[in-house]
Order: C-alpha cells, then structure tokens, then sequence
C-alpha cells in the first residue's frame, strides 16, 4: 500500500517500523520540524526523523500544514493511506480528503476515553485500571473519527514511559492487521458515553501536592516518569522523583517521617526510590542521601 507515515516522537517509531517492515511502499515521512535541546540548544531532529533517515525514507517537517502549497504538496504524493501516530500538528480537511482510503490514527488510549495530546499520563493520574490502542479514522473533531480496532493492556504499576513504550508495540500491531485484511475491521462510530479529554501537561503539575493522598501522590510520581518528572524542592534545588512507593505511616504532609526518605501525604505516605538531581544522573534515593542529607522533620515543598 502507498503510505505517507505522520509522527514525531518515540511512540511512533514501531509503526514506522512495522510499517517498513511489513513491504509497505512509504512515500513520504511527515514529523515536527527540528527542536532545540540539550545544554547547547542545538536543533535536534525528532525520534521519526532519525528513524526515518535510518531507513532511507524521504522526511518533510513542515510547520504546518495549513498553507495552499503544503496541501498540494501532499497530494502529489497520492497516498493510498495516511497513517498518523502523535504527529502533533492539526491536519485540515484538505488534507484528510487526500487518500484514496483513509488517514488513520493510532492513538494510545481506549477511545472515546482520553481524547487529546495526553492519553498516556491522564489514564495513570485517573486511576484507570486498563488503558490500551485505538485505530481510528480521522476526521476534523478532536479524536472523534470512526474506532476500526482496539487493544487493551491493564495499568498496574507501570510510569508513563513503560506504559507508552507498551501501547507503542501493540499499536504498531494492530495497525499492521487494519492494513493486512480493512474488510475485518468496519469502522464503527465511537459512543457519546464515555467522552474524557486528556489536556496537554503543564508542567506545574509535576509539582508533587503533598497534601493530595498517597496514592495520588504516587501516580504523580509515575505519570510524569521519566519526562517531566514528578518534583519538590529541598535547600533551594528541585528533586525530581522518579518512582516511589506507597506507605502506612502517619504525619503531616511534606513531612521528612524517616531517615530513609518517607515522606508524608494528605492520608499515609510515599517513599521515593528512585530520584534525580539537577544535572545529575538518576540514582536511588539512599545514595542521594548520602551526599544530599534530608533530615527527619524537614517539609518538603
């Protein structure tokens, strides 16, 4: 099948790479333009495009696709199938029109729960005891197109990078399978029950609310890991929490209860196992506290 592929981070690397793999004939390979990062600020191309130059495809990072000439653009390609995973920008009308069948999406929830940028991170905040892949048709409402398949996974304790790298794999799967045999997989429109829209992350929500339950402050603590990273401050530096566990003592929140770094909530508390200083590599929290004392009493914020 003739494909232009649309993604930009490392969720969309194993459908590019299924896809690849699968003989599909990948004309095109549309991502975010180059972003500054690292301590020189330097443009780094995205996970797709690295991939996508790995493999010998053609790359295009418009920043938008709005313009007359982009659209055209795109339809001289002539695709077959536009296939979209986290692209991150709008596509008009005039482009969803473009492919002979349809522009799908793998989108990393269980529509019609979590519509919008944040799937992955929202579900593990809720509290959702399962999450899992849509493949969906896509239309000009926010994630709202016709669901062609799903794939369900349980949450558990997995972070947001754990669970994301998961939903990567079975989406890339199961678009496998729409492409393999469309006649199997009717497209059917999504429930009006249900509806939850993942709203991008501000990064102040990284900000651990000590106040909040244990329990919520643990899922904090995994939705927001590895990136941004779940944080309090101590002696003027932000510690970023990179994983935790739930415990049964009793204090006020904020409160430093034990020399091992348990840490008060609004009702028990956390331990944080696995933290990040500014700069530093990430280590456990007994070898933070070795150079980095945090002594029993101390509120953390």
């Amino acid at each position: 099948m003739r494909i232009v592929f649309m993604g930009t981070p490392d969720f969309a690397v194993p459908t590019l790479d299924a896809l690849a793999a699968d003989g599909h004939d990948i004309v095109a390979v549309y991502t975010q333009p180059p972003r500054p990062a690292g301590r020189g600020k330097a443009p780094t191309p995205s996970p797709v495009q690295k991939r996508a130059e790995a493999l010998g495809l053609p790359v295009r990072s418009p920043v938008s696709l709005k313009s007359e000439a982009e659209q055209a653009s795109f339809a001289a390609l002539e695709p077959d199938a536009a296939i979209v995973a986290a692209y991150g920008l709008i596509l008009p009308e005039a482009i969803l029109d473009v492919p002979v069948w349809d522009c799908l999406n793998v989108h990393a929830s269980l529509l019609p729960r979590w519509r919008g940028a944040a799937p992955v991170q929202r579900a593990i905040l809720a509290g959702d005891a399962e999450t899992g892949v849509t493949i969906m048709g896509m239309e000009a409402g926010l994630d709202t197109g016709p669901m062609l398949a799903t794939a369900r996974t349980p949450i558990g304790a997995k972070d947001a990078g754990m669970l994301a790298h998961e939903l990567a794999g079975l989406g890339a799967r199961l678009i496998l399978e729409v492409l393999a045999d469309p006649g199997e997989h009717p497209p059917e429109e999504q429930p009006e029950a249900g509806v939850t829209y993942a709203a991008k992350i501000d990064k102040a929500e990284a900000r651990l609310d000590f106040t909040a339950p244990a329990l919520q402050v643990e899922r904090q603590v995994r939705a927001f890991a590895p990136v941004p990273g779940a944080w309090f401050e101590h002696a003027g530096e932000r510690i970023r929490v990179l994983a935790a566990d739930l415990c049964d003592h009793a204090g006020a929140p904020g409160e430093v209860l034990t020399d091992g770094l348990v840490i008060g909530c609004g009702a028990a508390s956390i331990r944080p196992t696995k933290v990040q200083r500014a700069g530093r590599a990430s280590m456990a929290t007994q070898d933070l506290l070795r150079g980095f004392p945090i002594a029993v009493g101390t509120r953390l914020t």
